[in-house]
């Protein structure tokens, strides 16, 4: 069922010399700061100043505002949050996103490289236990990267036009290519209507499950786990009495092969 995200609280802040692409925040351990650190009290130091590269900046303001975007209503989080999550100045923020809802967009995007990612499958097991391994790997990431998991689904600060587009472009994207995955898996090409429904429904339950487990942690993991495994067999045996072509599938998941 995967995306380049940063954990929290996973150090990014890294020297690296001036030179091209790079930009300069407040730091500390740098030659200047040094100097400053030697000069009298009364003067006072001035912050140090580290270089970091455009790309490095860039993963440093996503991953702030992932967390922030994931702990509260995106309306609620300004650019001046982001900036002071991240050590970064307002005007930096800006430069590189334009604005909230680009800096938005870019935050969902990693959140979603990083979960599609971690769903590809490993092999070519049982059905159902690579279902129950998919799983696993999902709520990994949900419990490592809560913030991002639940930025991922809340949706995005209110707007229109091309940026608003994108937030919706990015939820369903993923959505659609863990359908097309766990049709892979299953070899049918072409889902009939009972079929197609019935694992657009597993996979909404799957997200409420998550962001549910999230917000309350009074079940296990993997009795979680294990009892969405029982609700996708469920669906497929409700839809097996519309649709014999479901039935032939369920029948060879349950099984251990494939139709």
């Amino acid at each position: 069922m995967g995306y380049g995200l940063i954990s929290k609280g996973t150090p990014i802040l890294t020297s690296s010399p001036p030179g091209n692409g790079s930009d300069s925040v407040p730091g500390v351990g740098s030659t200047s700061g040094a100097t400053e650190r030697g000069k009298s009290s009364a003067q006072g130091a001035r912050p140090a100043r580290r270089r970091l590269s455009v790309d490095r900046r860039r993963e440093e303001l996503v991953a702030a505002a992932l967390e922030l975007f994931g702990r509260r209503d995106a309306e609620r989080v300004s650019i001046d949050d982001v900036a002071s999550a991240a050590g970064a100045s307002r005007a930096l923020v800006y430069h590189y996103f334009g604005g909230k809802q680009e800096l938005y967009v870019a935050a969902l995007r990693s959140a979603a490289a990083d979960l599609e990612a971690r769903l590809r499958p490993p092999g070519n097991g049982p059905p159902l236990e690579e279902l129950a391994w998919g799983l696993s790997r999902y709520f990994d990431f949900v419990e490592e990267h809560e913030a991002g998991f639940a930025a991922l689904l809340k949706g995005g600060p209110a707007g229109h036009g091309r940026e608003a587009g994108e937030v919706g472009e990015i939820i369903e994207g993923v959505r659609h290519r863990l359908f097309r995955l766990i049709m892979r898996r299953m070899q049918v090409d072409e889902p009939g209507p009972i079929l197609r429904v019935a694992l657009r429904s597993w996979i909404a339950s799957v997200e409420t499950a998550g962001l549910d487990w999230l917000e309350h942690r009074d079940i296990e993991r993997p009795a979680l786990e294990r009892m969405l495994v029982g609700q996708m067999v469920a669906l497929l045996g409700a839809g097996a009495d519309h649709d014999p072509q479901v039935g032939r599938l369920l029948g060879a998941l349950v099984g251990g092969q494939v139709p």
